[in-house]
């Protein structure tokens, strides 16, 4: 399956370059997201089939292997119960009984992977760690996010992640609501800049052609920080599931859903 990505990805390589001649030499530059859907129609007339489509296949593959424990992930209780993939991402992050923590799908797959399957941390990929989680994800696709702070500890999350998303920092003196609130509805280097009541965190995992790389929420956060001049904290971090916890919450008071997931983006 990763060869098969690989080769993929290099004809999506060149398709990419391809559509951005064509967007270079336009009189009028299309919308950021109508040219990610005029790309998605390319890749899928010319492979059949989508990059985010191969990491949900090899993150199946995956679920589905044996770890040094002769277990799969099929028995780790993701939020909804022993081996329940529907829906499971639309609620997290949430709290576990089991570490006494809450955890996001990310950080959760790959507790399991070292609990129930008994990896060690040092074997764990952190590629295996990203497909596997578009995979359980892709079985939320544009499912409506229920993530709702209840228990003591999911709450001091959300205010924690409220914490970060207003602190400034860095050489910039930035924050995440100085580009995502005062500058909602306003593009940044082309791109939609969108609130969490406005739906963000809604697209990811998502498969970003301009880059060719897939990204889950993760590692969209550290992005922003590395955007704006912050070292990015370590994956599966409090930070992480603080920001996304916060997020999350409030996109679920505003009704939203997941897009269709893995997400195709620019």
């Amino acid at each position: 399956m990763r060869k098969k990505r690989l080769i993929l990805l290099a004809g999506v390589a060149l398709g990419a370059l391809g559509g951005l001649v064509a967007y270079t030499q336009q009189s009028k530059p299309l919308d950021p997201f109508e040219e990610a859907m005029r790309q998605r129609e390319m890749y899928l007339e010319t492979f059949g089939i989508l990059p985010g489509d191969l990491f949900v296949e090899e993150g199946k593959e995956l679920f589905y292997r044996k770890g040094p424990s002769g277990k799969t992930l099929e028995e780790c209780d993701f939020g909804l119960g022993k081996g329940v993939l529907e829906g499971v991402y639309a609620v997290l992050p949430k709290y576990f009984p089991d570490t006494g923590r809450v955890e996001d799908l990310e950080s959760r797959v790959y507790t399991c992977m070292q609990r129930v399957q008994g990896f060690k941390p040092e074997e764990i990929k952190r590629d295996e760690v990203r497909a596997i989680t578009t995979f359980i994800a892709s079985f939320s696709s544009k499912a409506k996010i229920q993530v709702v702070p209840k228990h003591p500890q999911e709450i001091a999350m959300y205010n924690l992640g409220r914490e970060l998303w207003y602190t400034r920092a860095g050489p910039r003196d930035m924050s995440c609501a100085v580009c995502h609130e005062r500058y909602a509805g306003q593009r940044v280097r082309l791109s939609p800049v969108r609130s969490p009541k406005e739906g963000l965190g809604n697209e990811w995992p998502a498969y970003r052609f301009e880059e060719d790389r897939l990204y889950t929420f993760e590692d969209r956060i550290d992005f922003c920080y590395e955007s704006i001049g912050i070292p990015k904290p370590e994956f599966y971090s409090e930070v992480h599931i603080a920001l996304t916890t916060y997020i999350l919450a409030e996109a679920t008071k505003a009704g939203h859903s997941f897009l269709e997931l893995p997400f195709f983006t620019r």
